[in-house]
């Protein structure tokens, strides 16, 4: 058995932060059948390069495990037969702009009305209520306006978004707990229940020991490259060949660090040997340990310095990254039979529940590749009654 296996989810959500977290909930065994559009389907299937044979890969990233069911549920028969999918699911996922599904009598107050049972979860930019709930949200904007970007970057440069969409995964990693959460409230009480999840809130509450800093001393932090506010040293350096990190999170990684590097005199140095005083003397010491690391290569660091226990590694580009001997035991990269692009390899989830059995994962589906499928076996059409259907551009 797989946690959520009886589970149904209808996922109305596209592009990133609702199909991840509809990811998340699938890994775990809900069955989630995707609606979209029948003329273009998810934004994302569009998006790229790189495409494989026609299948965007970053569709395909995000997708797996899923069923697609083509549905233009504005015209009266495809609204029938939502009606009808909502009726036997267990959870409803979207993130349209709030008043959109409620324009269309698809808001939870309609449907919880209807099915008490129903857990219905929204993710958008900026939440279900308050003065800027109706804008729009997307990644790059909630990384600037979420104060993510004030503090990512060069001092000297200029504020930077992260290479990977930070809020749109948080947002749909948060989603997916509130599901689990609300799904776990529903067996005692019976009830389904709205959640809420902002890309806005996701993004706050990402700030931590920033968000700390600026709530004691009232003043913005700001842009500090790759070193950390309050630890010394904790950022990247430079050897003879390449850059790597080191992670001396408290005094006595700081003096295993010393040994390793020779640099036994700042270990015992009045300011220094305290991590208070290496960060008000940053400036001072971070130079000295920058020169000294030059003098080998970064593989020579990171040998020497793990056997001394002292957290480091290297700046590692993807193909480094999947390349890890600690990746396949993990069992974190998965490689599935698709369709259309062939042999394809995703990323498997990183939760490994020892009472789960492993479930083999299922290619992130073509557009409306279900819709027979789920039409037939749940609703009960005949083969007539779906041509009928596509005919007049309803699925």
């Amino acid at each position: 058995m797989k946690p959520l296996d009886g589970i149904t989810i209808l996922d109305l959500s596209r592009v990133l932060a609702g199909p991840y977290c509809t990811m998340m909930l699938a890994d775990q065994g809900a069955r989630v059948i995707k609606i979209e559009h029948p003329k273009a389907g998810d934004d994302t299937r569009g998006w790229g390069p790189p495409f494989l044979n026609g299948e965007s890969a970053y569709f395909l990233s995000i997708n797996s495990n899923k069923e697609s069911l083509t549905l233009d549920f504005k015209q009266p028969e495809g609204r029938r037969l939502l009606d009808q999918l909502i009726a036997k699911a267990d959870v409803v996922v979207e993130n349209f702009r709030p008043g959109t599904l409620e324009k269309q009598g698809l808001g939870y107050q309609t449907l919880s009305a209807l099915h008490p049972r129903l857990i219905f979860c929204s993710v958008s930019g900026f939440g279900q209520t308050g003065p800027r709930s109706r804008e729009a949200g997307y990644d790059a904007v909630m990384q600037a306006e979420g104060g993510l970007m004030s503090v990512t970057g060069a001092a000297d440069g200029p504020p930077y978004r992260l290479g990977v969409p930070i809020a749109d995964v948080t947002s749909g990693m948060f989603a997916a707990s509130g599901v689990l959460l609300a799904l776990y409230q529903r067996e005692k009480t019976g009830r389904g229940q709205l959640v809420d999840v902002a890309m806005l809130d996701s993004v706050m509450s990402l700030l931590t020991y920033q968000g700390g800093i600026y709530f004691a001393t009232g003043q913005a932090p700001q842009r500090r490259g790759n070193r950390h506010p309050t630890i010394v040293p904790y950022e990247v350096f430079s050897a003879s060949d390449g850059d790597f990190v080191v992670a001396a999170g408290n005094d006595e990684l700081f003096r295993k660090f010393c040994e390793v590097a020779g640099l036994q005199s700042l270990a015992t140095h009045e300011r220094f040997s305290r991590n208070k005083g290496r960060v008000e003397g940053y400036d001072e010491i971070r130079p000295i340990i920058q020169e000294q690391l030059r003098t080998k290569t970064w593989k020579e660091w990171i040998d020497a310095l793990k056997a001394a226990g002292v957290p480091c590694g290297g700046v590692r580009d993807l193909r480094e990254v999947f390349d890890d001997p600690q990746v396949g035991p993990r069992e974190m990269v998965d490689t599935i039979d698709h369709p259309k692009a062939g042999r394809i390899r995703v990323v498997n989830t990183p939760i490994k529940l020892s009472a789960s059995t492993r479930r083999a994962r299922t290619a992130p589906p073509t557009l409306g590749q279900h819709t027979d499928a789920v039409l037939s076996k749940d609703l009960g059409l005949t083969r007539d009654q779906i041509a009928a259907l596509r005919a007049a551009g309803v699925v």
